[in-house]
């Protein structure tokens, strides 16, 4: 009880700050009433959603999703609103300090705030707002198709110009457009991949989620497969079961609804890839993650019927694996493909001038290709969304990656 008044205290005194900034722009006093009426009814949907509603416990629905969503952009608007105010107001003070010192005036007088500064507080403030609004509105379904091409100095010949898609982070349980899912699914299949691999996180909490929309994805389409590993969502881990057997069901279920979609899960385990005499090793582990997250991956398992020399590909969703075991494995694993991260849902991506987005503060490897000793990975962008409800700058992904046998010339 305790945090969720000082939550609302600090709230309403973003909120009553900010509005100084609309009294200081406009006189009409229904410009007032309107955003005094949203910012409360904001704040009342969050908290009746978290602490009453009909998904009060730490199960994130949709209706919680978008309960946080809309509080996220209100406190952001006056956040940076405030910030703005703020200095204005530090400004003021020790002008007023400086006047009653050495300008003779015998009271502390304030200046009046000026109407441009709160203006232009405002307008900056608006920016964050509009894009959040819009993130949720169309950005979470603005899929990207990003497409690589990879070389490697032992590819198998017959795998020269093999091509992979990739998808990460599905997140089911949180659509709510079904013509934009379908679209979706004809673009993946659109690319005409010779596999797709599929890197975990397929439902929020529960297999269930997954069931509205079996059909839909068991009309992706591979040449050579379909594969799939789990993620940290997967396993039902952030949901209160009322007992250790329906959360162990839950897990079969998942796994039995993946076989159904058409995917081959690989439980850290492996399976041959196979073009006449050449052969590459498709490698799947469960979820291994730094810092609180399920550690269910065993590599060596994973890679027990392969052999060294394989040229091998890894499944793994959380990056943090690949930094922390992978790339100083005695194995050579030539092509790791992860996601989890779904570059927070938030950034500035323009290709070849900026890529930035705050979970660069928490993972080292949090988009796109990266290398060490050697050693490739793609941390794919996500394709659904979890938490905001939306995206902004960090686009839904779609990985495409063409093998190639590097050239000797």
């Amino acid at each position: 009880m305790l945090r969720w008044i000082i939550f609302v205290a600090l709230y309403t005194a973003l909120g009553f700050y900010a509005l100084q900034a609309l009294r200081t722009v406009t006189r009409f006093p229904w410009v007032y009433f309107t955003y005094m009426g949203i910012s409360l009814i904001v704040l009342l949907n969050f908290i009746y959603h978290f602490t009453w509603g009909e998904d009060a416990g730490r199960v994130l629905s949709r209706p919680k999703s978008y309960a946080f969503g809309f509080l996220l952009t209100i406190i952001v608007f006056n956040l940076i609103t405030v910030i703005f105010l703020f200095s204005e107001d530090l400004f003021r003070f020790l002008t007023s300090v400086y006047h009653k010192l050495f300008g003779g005036n015998k009271e502390l007088t304030f200046p009046e705030r000026r109407r441009f500064l709160s203006m232009i507080a405002m307008g900056i403030a608006a920016i964050p707002f509009g894009a959040l609004l819009y993130g949720m509105y169309r950005g979470k379904y603005n899929f990207q198709v990003l497409k690589y091409k990879m070389e490697f100095d032992d590819l198998p010949d017959a795998f020269d110009g093999f091509q992979i898609t990739q998808i990460s982070d599905v997140h089911s349980g949180s659509f709510d457009n079904r013509k934009k899912i379908e679209y979706a699914i004809d673009l993946i299949n659109k690319q005409q991949s010779n596999v797709i691999l599929f890197t975990g996180d397929m439902v929020n909490n529960k297999a269930e989620e997954m069931e509205p929309w079996k059909e839909t994805f068991a009309r992706l389409e591979a040449k050579d497969g379909k594969f799939s590993i789990l993620g940290n969502h997967d396993y039902g881990d952030y949901v209160d079961w009322e007992t250790p057997e329906l959360k162990s069901k839950n897990l079969e279920d998942l796994k039995v609804l993946q076989r159904e979609i058409g995917f081959d899960l690989l439980l850290n385990e492996s399976r041959y890839l196979s073009k006449g005499d050449d052969k590459i090793a498709l490698v799947g582990v469960e979820n291994w993650g730094r810092g609180g997250f399920k550690k269910a991956g065993d590599l060596s398992k994973a890679a027990e019927a392969i052999a060294k020399d394989d040229f091998k590909i890894l499944m793994s969703h959380d990056p943090s694996h690949w930094e922390d075991v992978v790339i100083s494995d005695d194995y050579h694993y030539h092509l790791t493909l992860s996601g989890h991260t779904h570059g927070m849902q938030f950034g500035i991506e323009i290709p070849g001038w900026v890529k930035w987005s705050p979970i660069k503060w928490r993972y080292k490897y949090w988009a796109g290709i990266y290398e060490e000793m050697g050693q490739f990975i793609n941390v794919n962008r996500g394709f659904g969304f979890l938490g905001y409800p939306g995206r902004v700058g960090i686009w839904p992904e779609i990985s495409v990656i063409t093998l190639k046998k590097k050239s000797l010339t």
